[in-house]
């Protein structure tokens, strides 16, 4: 695989912090330049979002964060604006940020403590430059008061390099964190900027500081960009694009399974199969003939039809009940590239069993728990490393839903999804996202690039679908905007 792009790296805060320090020792860059460069970043960045702010706040944490944020308020004062700073602590006297400090106050500022900061005019916008990237704990006493004013104030906010409070590396947040309207990233992308509760930085802009690529190291991930895929050749026919058997649907629930066939002929697949419940197969019939439905009773009635698929898709709606695991072991034994999502999820999580040497599981972050013997909340404070823990132990791409879903190789690759809504939020969401990975592996996509490529077409299709209002979003909703996409059209 090709190095990524530095727009689409992800790093660690222990890995954005080795960067630094090479600029520094490596480049002979001093640390107080490149906290002049952000600083001057930051402030365009400022004034291109608020062109109409006169009055700045900043609110200083003691370390070099907080540095940042007194060479904004220093260069507010340079270009006009009124620019006043409460702080939360000193800096370290003889480092940057005391130099930045006392850049400010020689440029004519003041500094306040923030017990006496009532004092002090409403501001037209608030830049947060109380903890940079180290901070793994939840603010305490003046930072975390300080946090909730912030959030209080109804008031746009600026976040110098990631909002206080948020986990840079797991896009947590421990205690209270700052709700920015904008973030003002340095040098590199930190993961937790883009999964999780990363929302609360709102529109984040990277700042590279003119540091060249060749600093960089390999990142731990990588956020997707968009992709379909290309035309078919003319001569193709159904047979060159796979055969996707779908098997679920259990009493009340043949709209699982439904979704997720029509999903994989929606992605293309050149046919599609459901084994369900004999009681579905007439609606699914009469709504999708496209779709070739078959009463299955069990693994006897189920064997031929798995001879024939090139791929299933094994879980939507298949239920955990005698008639759900037979079909779940048999399809399973047949060794055939598979997408297990749902109760096939649930089932696995009750009995162990070897898995298809070609298999992408898409659990949510309760099934990944279940799946991980944790909890849910265990899974969400550390998504990047429940998704690598699910790869290696099951072997398998795995698909972490949620906000910012992340897909996982056995060998550590890590992508990022940056598209989504809350819109997603409905039933039969993750069954339309199973039938579109199995249409892709249908038609030739490994697993990894299948994972990748279907998460991002599932989630730019619910964009573009979410344009008529969030709520009220149905998973149905999803497959004409797919089907554009899926050809690299505009949807």
């Amino acid at each position: 695989m090709s190095a990524p792009h530095r727009d689409t790296a992800l790093f660690t805060s222990a890995q954005s912090r080795a960067i630094d320090r090479r600029a520094i020792d490596e480049l002979g860059i001093p640390g107080f330049e490149l906290m002049s460069r952000a600083a001057a970043a930051a402030f365009a960045q400022l004034r291109r979002h608020w062109p109409e702010a006169r009055r700045v706040r900043v609110v200083c944490g003691a370390g070099n964060n907080g540095g940042d944020g007194y060479l904004v308020a220093r260069d507010a004062l340079a270009a006009g604006l009124h620019a006043d700073v409460v702080a939360l602590g000193v800096p370290k006297e003889g480092g940057d940020a005391a130099r930045a400090r006392q850049a400010f106050v020689d440029a004519g500022g003041v500094v306040t403590l923030s017990e006496d900061d009532d004092a002090l005019a409403s501001p037209d916008v608030i830049v947060d430059a109380i903890y940079g990237t180290g901070l793994n704990r939840a603010p305490e006493r003046e930072a975390k008061r300080a946090i909730e004013a912030i959030n209080a104030a109804g008031l746009p906010v600026l976040a110098l390099d990631i909002p206080s409070g948020l986990s840079a590396d797991t896009g947590g947040c421990p205690g209270v964190a700052v709700r920015a309207s904008a973030t003002a990233t340095f040098i590199v992308h930190k993961r937790g900027l883009h999964t999780h509760l990363a929302e609360i930085a709102g529109g984040i802009v990277l700042h590279t500081l003119g540091l060249p690529e060749g600093i960089l190291e390999p990142p731990d991930a990588t956020i997707l960009t968009p992709r379909g895929l290309p035309p078919r050749p003319r001569d193709s026919h159904k047979g060159t694009n796979g055969h996707v058997l779908a098997v679920g649907g259990d009493h009340g629930t043949g709209g699982a399974v439904r979704m997720a066939a029509e999903a994989a002929a929606r992605t293309g697949a050149g046919l599609v199969s459901v084994a369900t419940r004999e009681q579905n197969v007439l609606a699914m019939n009469a709504a999708r003939p496209e779709l070739m439905a078959h009463a299955v009773d069990g693994p006897q009635t189920l064997q031929p039809m798995l001879d024939k698929a090139s791929v299933v898709a094994l879980g939507p709606g298949l239920g955990q009940a005698a008639w759900g695991h037979a079909l779940w072991t048999t399809a399973l034994d047949a060794g055939k590239p598979t997408v297990l999502d749902a109760d096939g999820l649930n089932l696995l999580h009750a009995e162990k069993r070897i898995l298809p040497a070609r298999i992408v599981l898409t659990p949510h972050p309760g099934e990944a728990g279940r799946l991980l013997g944790v909890s849910t909340a265990e899974v969400q404070a550390d998504r990047f490393a429940a998704v690598r823990l699910l790869a290696r132990r099951f072997e398998a791409v795995v698909v972490l839903k949620g906000n910012g879903s992340l897909i996982a190789s056995p060998e550590g690759e890590v992508a990022v999804c940056p598209w989504g809504n809350p819109g997603m939020a409905s039933g039969g969401m993750g069954d339309t996202l199973t039938g579109i990975i199995a249409g892709l592996l249908a038609q030739g996509c490994v697993p990894f690039e299948a994972a990748c490529l279907g998460v991002g077409l599932h989630a730019r299709a619910a964009d573009v679908a979410a344009r008529g209002g969030e709520r009220g979003l149905l998973a149905g909703d999803l497959l004409e905007p797919l089907r554009r996409l899926v050809n690299g059209l505009e949807a």
